[in-house]
């Protein structure tokens, strides 16, 4: 596990003259706020009241499988410029930081260290080990506050409040994407639990637009090289030559896709289907937001990669989109130039959602008169509901009564079953489609037994 420690205000002089000089100054100017004069124990100068809002992010970093160093960075950042503007409504917000190295002993660590370290809620993070975190946060009634939706835990707990779709509305997503396009479709996906339930999503999308269950092939998580997986892809889906036309546009479905949902090591797969593609009848390419990316696109060549073309479903709008700058501009102003947040990285937008409810919730709750921000009073407020949280166009308002829930089978908690349509152009995401589109439909008629 590690964490980045907040750092503490540099100590006064041990010289009495010195220290008795230090506190005239720190009186004198207190009213005006100066933070140069340092924080007296379990208090915070800027509020003299209120006491601080402890929370925990998490995610994989340094591992050979996926990883999510931009969503505890992106946490981090967000603490630093909501303390400098008056913190939480005057609650100063403190961020513990996780690693749950993508395995179920670390993120059970992490789990339990969020409830040892007093943490009201965990915010925004990352974990593929839902069952193995989520019962020390429900021993406790910790909240866990938009998740990335790498786990089924984080759609069945009664203590997490997802921002998204998660997994579920990404596959069913980008089947009903690529049912417009494509006459024959292969899901390349880890050989994992995780990965077992992607066909039956992914088809799901299939047949909302009569397009027979896509081909499902198995591969290493963390493989470097996925020759034999492209291979059995193309035999699979391969098309005549010449026939793709405008689809990427909306046009008639022609041929084969292929689409690969691998994490990080979704461009391993992309450089090995490069290298064989080239013999082989042209087929289109699609991933998922999160295994793709601008960053990728721009690593494997941009407009001339192998990634020009593919289509892509995400959660929330491109990345160039303006509702993003708010986002941008804390980035800019408050990460001093921490190469792990990418404002593009899906992680890192839902991290930064994610905090924008515990913001919204934690105003709510003072206008209501509550002084303690504790995890029970989070998991309240965030149960009734009363209104709405605005996360400025990102997603749907979101809340989580028992209303609000979608009826779909396995993922009882989705309260957002939105989307979005995706391509590379000239080497660039951009949208394909305006708006939100809405597969809440298509995961309630989902089966099981694809």
């Amino acid at each position: 596990m590690t964490g980045r420690r907040r750092s503490l205000p540099r100590p006064f002089s041990s010289a009495p003259a010195v220290a008795i000089a230090s506190a005239v100054a720190c009186t004198a100017v207190l009213a005006s706020l100066l933070s140069a004069c340092g924080t007296l124990p379990g208090s915070w100068q800027e509020t003299g009241e209120k006491e601080p809002i402890t929370v925990m992010t998490w995610a994989p970093q340094g591992t050979k499988a996926t990883n999510m160093p931009g969503m505890p960075a992106m946490a981090q950042a967000y603490a630093r410029w909501v303390n400098a503007h008056g913190g939480l409504s005057g609650h100063r917000l403190r961020v513990l930081t996780c690693n749950d190295h993508n395995d179920s002993v670390a993120a059970a660590q992490c789990g339990q260290r969020a409830a040892d370290k007093g943490a009201v809620a965990v915010v925004g993070s990352y974990s593929q080990f839902g069952r193995s975190f989520m019962s020390p946060l429900e021993v406790k009634g910790i909240p866990f506050i938009g998740g990335y939706g790498a786990s089924d835990e984080e759609f069945a707990s009664p203590l997490s409040y997802p921002v998204n779709g998660g997994q579920a509305s990404l596959l069913a997503g980008n089947g009903r994407q690529l049912a417009r396009s494509c006459e024959r479709v292969a899901l390349i996906r880890p050989d994992t639990i995780q990965g077992d339930q992607m066909p039956s999503l992914l088809n799901s999308g299939l047949e909302s637009g009569s397009r027979r269950p896509a081909q499902d092939i198995r591969a290493p998580e963390d493989g470097t090289d996925y020759s034999g997986e492209v291979s059995r892809a193309l035999d699979g889906v391969g098309a005549d030559p010449g026939v793709y036309g405008t689809a990427a546009a909306g046009g008639k479905a022609h041929g084969g896709c292929v689409t690969a949902s691998l994490g990080d090591h979704t461009d391993a797969f992309f450089d090995s289907f490069r290298r064989l593609q080239q013999d082989s009848p042209k087929v289109r390419i699609a991933s998922v937001l999160g295994s793709v990316g601008q960053s990728l696109v721009n690593r494997t060549g941009g407009g001339s990669g192998p990634l020009e073309g593919a289509y892509l479903t995400g959660w929330y709008p491109v990345a160039s989109d303006a509702r993003w700058e708010p986002m941008r501009r804390v980035i800019h102003d408050h990460a001093f130039g921490d190469n792990r947040i990418d404002p593009a990285d899906q992680g890192v937008q839902t991290t930064w959602i994610a905090y924008t409810v515990l913001r919204a919730l934690v105003r709510q709750l003072d206008e209501e008169g509550v002084k303690d921000i504790t995890s029970h009073a989070l998991q309240k407020g965030l149960d009734r509901g009363d209104r709405a949280i605005d996360t400025g166009g990102l997603t749907p308002k979101l809340r989580w009564r028992s209303d609000d829930m979608l009826a779909v089978q396995d993922f009882p908690r989705i309260v957002n079953g939105q989307v979005t349509y995706q391509a590379v152009r000239d080497g660039q995401l951009v949208a394909v489609k305006n708006g939100f589109v809405n597969v809440a439909k298509t995961l309630e008629r989902r089966r099981t037994d694809s």
